[in-house]
């Protein structure tokens, strides 16, 4: 699937009035999140993750997600050709891609449940969309912007992961980190937190 040849522009960041039900954005966002839940209500039902170790899908609401894009796109030359590059890690059906690419970024994903990887592969191609395990998958350097919603229940391994990638992130990069279980990064002299609010960090440009 191609790009939007009209993604939203910077004026677009927020809504005027985001707190009003009957306004256009939060409108178009109900009726987002009702197609994302149905979907991943199904994606879910479906895993073949181990539940004990590994999360299903879950999908994060799109508000959160709005706001934590807007943000590291203003810490970023959105009108760079080509687009800054943005990988989703366990993508799931694909719901955060699509937000990103509307947003102007090069969006990519990677996700090993089967149901959930083939919804993300109807809506892109399989050079986006890469059905990859999180520790085999080598390519986390050639992104400007990672993503997660925290992928691991079990809690060692959830912290294994969060170690492997903030040093694998690339120098400069955005790192959007969703339900993170430790604070070391606050002490991690290489990353600086972008909003008190939002797990958004860039990593310094010399690591």
């Amino acid at each position: 699937m191609t790009a939007d040849p009209h993604p939203l522009s910077p004026g677009l960041d927020c809504c005027h009035r985001p707190d009003d039900p009957a306004s256009r954005c939060e409108v178009f966002i109900n009726i987002s999140q009702r197609f994302i839940g149905l979907l991943g209500n199904e994606a879910s039902a479906a895993t073949r993750n181990d539940t004990s170790r590994e999360y299903p899908f879950v999908a994060m609401d799109s508000r959160q997600v709005f706001r934590q894009l807007t943000l590291a796109r203003r810490h970023l030359k959105m009108d760079a050709s080509p687009p800054p590059t943005l990988l989703d890690v366990g993508c799931g059906i694909g719901n955060v891609m699509l937000l990103a690419e509307q947003l102007g970024f090069d969006v990519h994903g990677i996700e090993k449940d089967p149901h959930p990887y083939q919804i993300a592969c109807r809506l892109f191609d399989r050079q986006r969309v890469r059905d990859a395990d999180i520790w085999s998958y080598e390519n986390y350097a050639n992104f400007q912007v990672i993503y997660y919603f925290r992928p691991f229940a079990d809690r060692e391994l959830q912290l294994r992961f969060e170690r492997m990638i903030e040093e694998r992130l690339q120098p400069g990069g955005i790192l959007i980190a969703n339900h993170k279980n430790s604070e070391a990064i606050s002490a991690d002299l290489r990353f600086q937190r972008l909003d008190p609010e939002l797990p958004v960090w860039r990593k310094a440009e010399q690591a």
